[in-house]
């Protein structure tokens, strides 16, 4: 099993390897009531990643270290600057399974080989205030760093660490540097140990990440946006796998807004390429929402309950919407773990790089990126008009619904071209996705509405058919008629304020 640990620290440069280095008393820090020697450890950590270094180039960093007091393998994620997960697992000869997935998005098939040795002395103390809890771990540590690929060279150096204790506030550590500055020190210029010792040891550092070139023509602002959209799946790809809150939706909605900005722009780029990778995205959406959609009813269904006063809810109704909850599960963890760790997923993420790689751009890719993107924007929002006015005029029922759903999908896309074309044609563009996203949302409640309604008919059936009263089922079902009366009564106005918007586009 792998543990994660929220990393917040900062580095310091330390004396020339050689001289007499020593950490500079602390006890003078703000809050901190004693220093606590905690002795000198010796680590011996190597660091693999791929010949090409993919993970060090993404600030990732996996390795095998030996010594302290937690020994194993170490995968460090960025959250933001100066702050990492690490996650942990048991020392062992091989990389567990548990991490070697979470580095898979980004290594793919490629092998993982040793990169570089780092044997540190290091000298620890702890910052503890009055009651004696950990507020910080300070230690000097003395390196040397040895190159086993892609070079032979050797560096040493010393640096002093200051990692903040679990749930500590991140202004204590402007107290500590305030100190150390005083003492003389300055922040390190290396974001870690291993990008210092890639750059000390010689041999090429493929890590560094080269600047896009500016965005001039339509297939510029069109490849940027796509480009952005397989870097999310990739970057959301570990986060999936440690559950982390949000993820899934995020990474779904990454491979929406990819297979939509395929279709709004077949004019930038040829659709008989893309057609086939959108397919294979809307599979990869598909499994990321695998009881999601289902959760997110059964949440507002919840709601709604909680809402009726007491004298409203007759007979085991919360029950029964769970039961139904559960009979609709069919997704899993392990489910999801075992399409991400498939060979279609991988493929999927190659085909997305050959795309980058070498994009299948059409004529219009060359021209002005205002008229083809603005072009292709008016092109989905007449299909949005079209969709609105029809369910205008539609009386409410089955029909009116439909359209109505059909608008909302319309609405997003139209909304991921506004986003893409954005960077081109600046505030009116931006101006038309808070719109498409205010008529997404509106839209969406009705779709929600008919969705809740829907799962209360067929649980209502359910109940009645045990001998249970379902008059609770008819109040829910009475208010989310109202619902949708109340997103269908606001939908002129809405549509109205949209259409003044779009005209500026």
């Amino acid at each position: 099993m792998a543990d994660t640990k929220r990393e917040i620290e900062r580095k310091y440069e330390g004396p020339p390897a050689g001289e007499d280095a020593r950490l500079p008393d602390l006890t003078g820090v703000s809050g901190v009531s004693g220093v606590i020697d905690k002795g000198v450890a010796q680590l011996d950590a190597t660091y693999y990643d791929t010949p090409d270094q993919r993970l060090a180039a993404a600030s990732r960093t996996l390795r095998h270290r030996t010594g302290g007091d937690d020994a194993g393998w170490h995968l460090k994620l960025p959250v933001s600057e100066g702050v990492r997960d690490e996650i942990h697992a048991p020392l062992s000869d091989d990389l567990p399974q548990s991490l070697k997935g979470l580095v898979r998005s980004r290594v793919r098939d490629a092998e993982l080989v040793p990169l570089v040795r780092l044997r540190s002395t290091r000298d620890i103390r702890h910052l503890v205030d009055a009651d004696g809890a950990l507020l910080a771990e300070v230690s000097l540590d003395r390196v040397r760093a040895d190159r086993l690929s892609g070079g032979e060279g050797t560096a040493e150096w010393t640096e002093i660490e200051v990692e903040l204790a679990d749930d500590g506030d991140p202004a204590f550590l402007d107290k500590v540097e305030k100190k150390l500055r005083k003492a003389g020190l300055s922040p390190s210029t290396s974001p870690s140990k291993l990008a210092r010792a890639l750059a000390e040891t010689g041999g090429p550092t493929r890590h560094k990440t080269i600047a896009e070139p500016p965005a001039t023509t339509a297939g510029d602002h069109v490849l940027a946006y796509v480009r952005t959209q397989r870097d999310a799946i990739v970057e959301l790809d570990p986060a999936v796998r440690l559950e982390v809150e949000d993820s899934v939706h995020r990474m779904r909605v990454a491979t929406r807004r990819m297979r939509s900005t395929f279709r709004s722009f077949g004019k930038v780029m040829d659709r008989a390429v893309t057609d086939p990778i959108a397919d294979e995205l809307k599979w990869l959406a598909g499994e990321l929402g695998v009881d999601r959609d289902q959760e997110v009813l059964t949440e507002r269904l919840t709601a709604a309950l909680d809402e009726l006063p007491p004298p409203l809810v007759v007979g085991p109704v919360r029950d029964r919407v769970n039961t139904w909850s559960r009979a609709r599960r069919g997704g899993s963890r392990d489910r999801l773990i075992a399409v991400l760790d498939g060979k279609r997923y991988l493929d999927l993420l190659s085909g997305l790089d050959t795309l980058l790689a070498e994009p299948p751009m059409r004529k219009a890719a060359t021209h002005d990126p205002e008229k083809v993107l603005a072009k292709a924007v008016e092109k989905d929002l007449k299909k949005v008009s079209a969709l609105v006015e029809q369910a205008l005029d539609l009386p409410p029922g089955t029909d009116r619904d439909h359209a109505m759903h059909e608008a909302r999908k319309k609405a997003k896309r139209t909304r991921y071209a506004a986003e893409a074309a954005a960077p081109a044609l600046g505030k009116p563009a931006e101006s038309l996705v808070k719109s498409m996203k205010s008529l997404q949302s509106l839209l969406g409640e009705h779709q929600d509405s008919v969705m809740g309604r829907d799962t209360l008919r067929e649980v209502a059936e359910q109940a009645h058919a045990t001998g249970e009263s379902s008059f609770t089922y008819g109040v829910l079902y009475g208010r989310e008629e109202q619902r949708a009366a109340a997103v269908e009564a606001q939908l002129p106005e809405e549509w109205e304020a949209v259409e003044g918007k779009a005209a500026a586009v």
